[in-house]
């Protein structure tokens, strides 16, 4: 008898406002399978990062439904069938984007994506992450922040991660929140 294979914990996107709309060229939808999406901006030159564009280079997950960005993601436990379908869609997105060779090539490079994902999400469900990259001298640099709930919300509408600004100061800082 074969043990049954466990879910892993991915990231998925979460929208505490309005604000990614705004300020990222496409943003994801809510709900979303993410990974870093620093793979997009691997041939940028830093100096050509401008605007919306730099905007998802320093603070975006990619989704991996709508291919948007999103500034915040949400640790949530996702079963085999779903890294399964999330690998799929982003070897495809390779191949349909980003000029990868073939789909079995693509895969592979998929399936390291989503277990680096997987790697970030060593938190309990429902914790938030976030990203600040920038450009060091050996080429991207990540660094991710958490942000866990109150252990008693402010009221039984749901967890309480604070107020959207104080989220947003926080993830603009590199490091802060860990």
């Amino acid at each position: 008898m074969t043990a049954p294979v466990l879910s892993v914990r991915l990231p998925r996107t979460i929208q505490l406002d309005v604000s990614d709309r705004h300020i990222f060229d496409e943003a994801a939808e809510p709900g979303e399978w993410a990974v870093t999406g620093t793979f997009v901006f691997m041939e940028d030159a830093p100096e050509d990062a401008m605007g919306k564009r730099r905007t998802a280079f320093q603070h975006g997950f990619l989704g991996t439904g709508s291919f948007g960005w999103s500034t915040l993601v949400m640790v949530a436990d996702a079963p085999p069938a779903v890294v399964a379908s999330v690998t799929d869609a982003l070897a495809q997105h390779f191949v349909e984007r980003h000029g990868a060779p073939s789909l079995d090539a693509a895969h592979e490079v998929a399936a390291r994506e989503v277990a680096f994902a997987a790697s970030l999400c060593e938190h309990p469900v429902g914790t938030l992450l976030t990203i600040f990259r920038q450009h060091g001298p050996d080429g991207i640099v990540e660094q991710f922040a958490t942000v866990t709930r109150d252990a008693a919300p402010a009221d039984a509408g749901g967890p309480d991660f604070g107020k959207p600004f104080d989220l947003l100061a926080l993830a603009a800082q590199p490091g802060g929140g860990s």
